[in-house]
């Protein structure tokens, strides 16, 4: 059994539901595969809670370390994490061109504990590939220390026992408007380039910020394309409940969403009363005190798993942990700046499965400029479209970058 409630939950994916999430960079060169290699092997030194696999241990599926390489593999067709061909890790690497990813089983990690790794990584690779070398600054690397913030308890300072039940939780809207069925295709994804000072000004402007400006412009989209719907769109927005309670170091999977509703009867004509009014609604969630009691019953709720039978736990928790709670999804990682890497990255994406909402919103800044990876349960343009029309409304200038089937890394347990 895992000897932590802050230790991976890896009974809560399986092979339909594997819970990968990755980060996706453009460099301004193609990708040398060796120089890569010897970067991804070197930096196992410093994160070697990325170099693990999974391990039946009694009733719960553990991670254990694993001594084989990581893969790195010169294409970008998906692999199966935990199984043979990824050496039964649970992360791997891919690159095409200038384009690199890392994906990852998300119950290790979460945006900000995979950010400094994807950091270090292309560190270590640009510094083989240019030569240069970079100040190390602000970057994990190996032959420095491994804090005890970043690999401990994340919450050792809370005291669990003393904490209260808010005074506000939101309850979940439970008819919301979903996308229509998917009739068997595949998941689609957009890239999409727009600029930073376009971004912020119309944010200054309508009383909204990043994450906020995107949930409202996707529930317009929605209302364009369906305008009959009666249903309330709701958008979730990623919170980090590390950062909320002080600890911005640790790797581990503690994200979690708020949840913004936009019923029929509230008009979104008034783009500033809407920014408003969903900034309110965010705001009155993401609060301490309820990323306390997040952490509290999630405490109470792994004392309660510890006796379950494993395969109990393996056909309840993928279904609950992937069921659809959300029309749509909106998530910023605050990565505006890789310092001296900068001038070498031309893109930046940060991805997720739409299986608990039918459109995923991932946000990044860097080079002055936003890049929304969008990815949705269908393959057609329309709400795509009606986005980019919003986009127009609001002189906010894009650039499509690319679309494609989206396929992420999947999982099979099969192999353990």
């Amino acid at each position: 059994m895992a000897k932590h409630y802050y230790d991976p939950m890896l009974c809560s994916c399986s092979p339909e539901n594997p819970m990968t999430m990755g980060v996706t960079a453009v460099l301004t060169e193609q990708i040398d595969e060796k120089l890569l290699k010897e970067a991804v092997r070197e930096l196992r030194e410093r994160f070697p809670y990325f170099y693990v696999k999974a391990k039946i241990d009694g009733n719960d599926i553990v991670v254990v370390p694993n001594p084989l390489p990581m893969t790195v593999r010169n294409t970008w067709a998906p692999i199966e994490l935990a199984s043979k061909e990824a050496n039964y890790h649970l992360a791997a690497i891919k690159y095409e061109g200038e384009r690199i990813c890392l994906e990852i089983n998300h119950t290790l990690t979460d945006g900000a504990g995979v950010l400094p790794f994807f950091k270090s990584l292309l560190f270590v690779y640009l510094s083989k590939k240019t030569g240069i070398s970079f100040s190390t600054q602000g970057f994990r690397l190996p032959g420095s220390e491994i804090p005890k913030s970043e690999t401990g308890d994340p919450f050792a300072a809370v005291d669990t026992d003393s904490i209260q039940e808010p005074f506000y939780r939101k309850e979940p809207t439970q008819d919301f408007y979903r996308l229509p069925s998917r009739n068997g295709e595949a998941d689609h994804i957009y890239y999409l380039k727009l600029p930073e000072n376009a971004v912020m000004k119309y944010c200054k402007e309508n009383d909204g910020s990043p994450n906020v400006l995107l949930a409202v412009l996707i529930s317009r989209a929605i209302r364009r394309v369906d305008p009959e719907s009666e249903k309330t769109v709701t958008v979730s927005v990623a919170i980090d409940h590390k950062a909320m309670l002080g600890n911005f170091d640790n790797y581990r999977m503690f994200a979690n969403a708020y949840e913004l509703d936009f019923p029929k009867e509230r008009q979104l004509d008034d783009i500033m009363k809407s920014c408003t009014t969903a900034r309110g609604q965010l705001m009155l969630q993401a609060q301490p005190e309820n990323s306390a009691w997040y952490i509290k019953t999630r405490k109470m709720g792994f004392e309660k798993l510890k006796a379950m039978p494993l395969q109990m736990k393996l056909d309840m928790l993928p279904k609950a942990a992937s069921a659809t709670r959300w029309t749509a999804s909106v998530s910023y990682v605050n990565s505006r700046s890789f310092g001296p890497l900068d001038p070498y990255i031309k893109e930046l994406y940060f991805l997720a499965e739409a299986s608990a909402v039918d459109v995923m919103c991932e946000i990044t800044c860097i080079n002055h400029s936003f890049f929304l990876a969008l990815g949705q349960c269908n393959s057609s343009r329309e709400l795509f479209e009606a986005l980019l029309y919003e986009l127009e409304q609001a002189n906010i200038l894009f650039e499509i970058k690319r679309d494609e089937e989206y396929h992420l890394c999947g999982l099979r347990y099969e192999d353990l």
